[in-house]
């Protein structure tokens, strides 16, 4: 069985080195005497190593084929075929490849070697060679970009011709050579004109050189300045993110608790909290004016006032400390060199954003200090405009978040062949999961806009009906979808238990695929999560959403959010100048290996 392998080994190796393109020596079969049994040394480039062992083998294979019409090439054929003076003739490393290629499909290539013992300990000898080989393809993606496509396009001297018209040339010149006393030619140099165009096929391109380069001195896309100095604005990042995280905890809270409209004014440079009896009085006067104090609050003191107003107030400094948390530090990596263009436009994207959630914030509670139209309506914020305001908010922790994961983690963790097949075989099914995730998140913000999770506080029958008879008495029909307590509540539902069964789907569909340890581990997370976030929305419709549900339940869509970016991430294809740099080692290996 391991001789199989072996023999599996070098085929395919000998494929890939010759798809690379790599430094190939001319390749001609050695000069042996009547009494040569032994092969030659095993050289130190790997690439001329593997071409000189099949070619060894094609040689002998070829010579047996000539003289007898058996298709058995035992050792006694193999030592007649070296006997012969012109045994053998020069091929090179093209004719090889695609030679070896057709024997291991027709003639059972892995079956012959174990016949031929001298090969199999030339092949031994070389496993440390084909070991080092291994690991340095290891990491070259199977999907490139074009300009890494054409860096590694091979020279038209070394493409592949078709299998069988190269085994058929090989058969015929080695048999037509076999009568032949005189030693075989060496292969003739190549004109001026074949090695211009030779180097022009291999030499890529400036932006290819240069993005393999960068890949193999271990530069960041994103941030300069080493290891260090990625771990310092990945940190910062991550920080930024769970910031952003705690102010939709706490704006979930300050909801929840009917604070949101304490205040009714907003300036953009901030406000200044009361500090003296009086200044209170004046906060507590402003609310009175209020449509919500008149319609729900009216027993209210400047006591209770102060607690909803400090809430508020909270949520409010919050949001404009996470603005001077991004800046200052921003400002400092920039300086020093560490943020590069990429992310600096980003960094700057993501800042605006932030400001522009403040004024989303203010134009949401402003619809709540307009007086209804409904005289016996409660007073809240309009559900479209909490939508965008939540909504918002997951763009900014979501761009934050992925940035800081890409500063982390700038290459894919899984390199391994298998478990990119694993990651390309779950990637499409993380995406319509992570849509449908978000959707769900998205009709949550309607439920809290309409106070809908107060209503229907039965599972899972809504009240007496699997499917409440006014879910469609709105006119226009699409308001329903937004405005209707029925409607929205029964639609979060469905895509809450849509999205549960999505996810254990995903996750039962990729329990066995050899996924990296990371990918592994947060798959395993998104289905705790997701179980435990429809365990806390039942729990919450259930007990009339207290704070403490309501706001667990809140962090816990973010959080679920949150893991299924890291897994999106974790499976990304590999980066082009990762597979770049994969390819520029294999090449100095080579060249080192080949001056050493």
């Amino acid at each position: 069985m391991w001789q199989r392998r072996s023999a599996a080994i070098i085929s395919t190796r000998v494929c890939s080195l010759s798809r690379l393109s790599l430094p190939r020596p001319p390749l001609s079969h050695p000069a042996t005497s009547a009494n040569a049994t032994s092969f030659p040394s095993v050289p130190s480039d790997a690439t001329s190593l593997l071409a000189t062992q099949s070619s060894q083998y094609h040689a002998a294979t070829c010579a047996d084929a000539s003289t007898s019409a058996s298709s058995a090439c035992g050792p006694t054929a193999f030592s007649a075929a070296q006997s012969k003076p012109g045994g053998s003739t020069p091929v090179n490393a093209s004719q090889v490849s695609s030679s070896l290629s057709a024997l291991s499909l027709t003639r059972g290539f892995s079956a012959l070697v174990p016949r031929h013992h001298a090969i199999q300990q030339s092949i031994n000898s070389s496993s440390p060679h084909m070991r080092a080989t291994n690991s340095m393809l290891r990491g070259i993606s199977p999907k490139m970009s074009p300009a890494l496509t054409a860096a590694l396009q091979p020279s038209p001297s070394s493409s592949l011709s078709s299998p069988a018209n190269s085994l058929r040339s090989l058969h015929t010149s080695s048999a037509t050579s076999a009568p032949s006393a005189t030693p075989p030619a060496a292969n003739p140099a190549p004109t001026p004109a074949a090695t211009a165009a030779t180097t022009s096929a291999t030499s890529p391109s400036p932006s290819a050189t240069s993005a393999a380069a960068a890949a193999a001195a271990g530069e960041h896309v994103l941030v300069a300045g080493g290891a260090a100095a990625e771990r310092a604005v990945g940190g910062w990042l991550l920080g930024c993110a769970a910031w952003v995280w705690a102010l939709v905890v706490l704006g979930g809270i300050t909801r929840l608790t009917r604070s949101g409209l304490s205040m009714t004014d907003w300036k953009f440079q901030g406000e200044q909290a009361p500090r003296s009896e009086e200044e209170w009085q004046e906060e507590f006067d402003k609310y009175k004016q209020s449509p919500e104090f008149r319609r729900v609050n009216s027993k209210m003191d400047v006591d209770e006032f102060k607690f909803i107003y400090w809430m508020e107030y909270g949520h409010r400094m919050w949001g404009r400390a996470l603005g001077l948390l991004f800046l200052f530090p921003a400002a400092y990596f920039a300086a020093r060199g560490y943020i590069k263009t990429k992310l600096a436009t980003r960094c700057a994207v993501l800042f605006g954003l932030g400001g522009a959630q403040g004024l989303i914030g203010w134009w949401m509670v402003k619809s709540g200090l307009e007086e209804p139209a409904n005289p016996h309506a409660v007073p809240r914020v309009s559900p479209y405009r909490l939508a965008a305001h939540l909504t918002s908010a997951f763009v900014i922790f979501s761009g934050i978040f992925w940035t800081a994961l890409n500063v982390l983690y700038p290459n894919p963790s899984a390199l391994a062949p298998a478990q990119l097949l694993a990651a390309a075989k779950l990637r499409p099914l993380v995406h319509p999961v992570a849509m449908l995730l978000g959707v769900t998140a998205f009709s949550g913000a309607f439920v809290a806009g309409n106070d809908a999770g107060r209503a229907f506080n039965t599972f899972p029958l809504m009240g007496d009906h699997w499917v409440p008879p006014e879910i469609l008495e709105m006119t226009p029909l699409h308001r329903n979808f937004f405005e209707n307590t029925a409607m929205v509540q029964f639609q979060h539902r469905v895509l809450a238990i849509s999205t549960l069964a999505a996810v254990t789907g995903m996750w039962y569909s990729a329990r066995k695929l050899p996924l990296h340890p990371r990918s592994a581990l947060l798959l395993n997370t998104a289905l705790g999560i997701t179980a435990l976030q429809v365990t806390l929305g039942i729990s919450a419709l259930l007990t009339y959403v207290p704070v403490s549900l309501g706001s667990a339940h809140q962090a816990g869509a973010l959080t679920l959010f949150a893991a299924m970016l890291a897994l999106l991430h974790s499976l990304r294809r590999p980066n082009p100048s990762a597979a770049a740099a994969s390819a520029t080692a294999v090449r100095a290996a080579a060249a080192a290996a080949k001056s050493g």
